[in-house]
């Protein structure tokens, strides 16, 4: 990885190496919450947060964590940073806190930020790693939007809470129910995989 820039680090999460439609991590937020747009944006910028303050931290400190315990060290590293944004989401956006329930906690066990913080950040120096935790997690809240946008459009008729269609607009109610989030996801892998194999045809 020496040979690759902050620049390189950075701009892989967005596509080549996207956290939901290459490595398909973070599956369990990218289905539960994202039944329309807004939920995506906010749950993705919740991650990004949490992401790119522990990838810092890690960083900064990889050198005086003992190995035995580093897991652990991550681990409340991740706790502390999702703490605040779970009480900064509470403070100031109430309403759509209310909606991501219990899945702005469960950011702490997101195998995409541990993977980040044992693959990545705990072997580079930290501005690699902001770099890295900024690109996986603007590709991660990309897919959360793309996913919630499409269901949150076909589901309701309108997209950021903005009605899109006129009164004669039939909504598909099982796009915002769980199935609808399956289907939307396959759907999507379907179009990326195709995409890449075409690209490399």
């Amino acid at each position: 990885m020496s040979d690759e820039t902050a620049y390189d680090e950075l701009v892989k999460g967005f596509w080549k190496e996207n956290p939901v439609f290459v490595q398909l991590l973070g599956l369990c937020p990218a289905l539960a919450v994202t039944n329309s747009a807004i939920n995506g944006v906010a749950m993705g910028v919740a991650t990004m947060f949490v992401l790119i303050g522990s990838s810092l931290l890690v960083s900064l400190l990889r050198n005086f964590i003992p190995k035995p315990v580093r897991i652990t060290t991550y681990i409340i590293i991740i706790a502390t940073f999702v703490s605040v944004a779970d009480m900064g989401l509470q403070a100031l956006l109430p309403v759509i806190h209310k909606e991501l329930g219990a899945f702005i906690a469960l950011i702490v066990v997101n195998c995409l930020i541990l993977g980040r913080q044992e693959a990545f950040a705990s072997r580079n120096t930290p501005g690699k790693a902001v770099a890295d935790a900024v690109g996986m997690s603007v590709g991660f809240t990309g897919a959360l939007t793309l996913l919630g946008g499409i269901r949150e459009v076909l589901g309701t008729g309108s997209l950021f809470g903005l009605q899109l269609f006129g009164e004669s607009f039939e909504p598909w109610v099982v796009m915002i129910l769980p199935p609808g989030g399956f289907f939307t996801l396959g759907v999507l892998l379907i179009i990326f995989a195709r995409w890449e194999r075409r690209k490399s045809a």
